[in-house]
């Protein structure tokens, strides 16, 4: 087993705390220093050339996301995110972060990510020789992710299809958005339904809309998303409703106030009329 050096940062001294104590129990991984902000840790990296950096990314003066991109050399440690909130989940893995870990920290959970890290590791060892040309261009590959999301307003808003990222007992699943076909509200949780399974997230129906690609998902009721890719019949009611049958199979019903998105999806279908 390879031998791993570790530098911590967390700006809250129990978080960094259990940290410590959590991996000084995992066999191969030496903790060459603890850091409580951005700028400690970037003195450290640049000290201890670190095979791994474990940050948190909600820190005052400088957040996670800015320390790696102020990284300097040809060779940065690889990142694993450790982190209270999941919402950060789709940034993190753009960076090319190795593993994404939730608060509170569990030893199974970071004995997967640090198993993930010896095998990036591996590949990257296995794949460039080491060479400083192939370190120097995932330096440059790193840098062009960070520059884009250090710069919101120039991204455009619902973009797609990207990824859903969701909150899975420690774990964050990245669910391509493209296999999502509907989803329902359950009070304070919402219900994504894709590929015959049913996962459960936190968030408002408005939060979640923002995440979605605008142009396949329409709101057809209070509480319900369709992804019109999944629509399979439309069948009118009375009252000006739709009931829709997606590919699974699923009857969802569209209210009389949400019925002009299937609509105008009706009419597009229809393509143009001939004179």
């Amino acid at each position: 087993m390879s031998h791993l050096r570790a530098v911590l940062v967390d700006d809250e001294p129990l978080a960094l705390r259990l940290l410590q104590s959590l991996l000084e129990e995992v066999p191969g991984i030496e903790v060459v220093a603890t850091c409580r902000n951005g700028r400690e840790a970037l003195s450290a990296v640049a000290r201890h050339t670190p095979d791994i950096l474990f940050l948190d990314i909600q820190m005052p003066g400088m957040n996670g996301f800015e320390v790696v991109r102020r990284l300097q050399g040809d060779t940065i440690p690889l990142v694993i995110f450790a982190t209270a909130y999941d919402h950060y989940a789709i940034e993190a893995f753009e960076v090319h972060a190795v593993d994404y870990v939730l608060k509170p920290l569990e030893a199974e959970r970071l004995q997967v990510a640090i198993q993930r890290a010896r095998e990036r590791l591996h590949q990257r060892s296995a794949a460039s020789g080491t060479s400083s040309e192939e370190h120097s261009a995932e330096k440059g590959r790193l840098m062009a992710s960070l520059d884009s999301l250090t710069r919101p307003a120039e991204r455009p808003s619902n973009e797609g299809p990207g990824k859903l990222a969701i909150k899975d007992r420690g774990r964050i699943i990245m669910l391509n958005q493209a296999d999502v076909e509907w989803i329902d509200a359950a009070g304070d949780y919402m219900c994504v339904h894709a590929g015959g399974n049913t996962h459960i997230m936190r968030s408002t129906m408005k939060e979640l809309q923002q995440q979605l690609c605008a142009t396949t998902f329409k709101r057809v009721h209070r509480s319900t998303l369709v992804n019109l890719d999944y629509i399979d019949q439309i069948k009118v009611l009375t009252k000006g409703e739709y009931l829709l049958t997606l590919a699974s199979g699923a009857e969802v019903k569209v209210s009389r106030n949400y019925r002009q998105p299937i609509k105008d999806y009706l009419d597009a279908s229809k393509g143009p009329s001939t004179p």
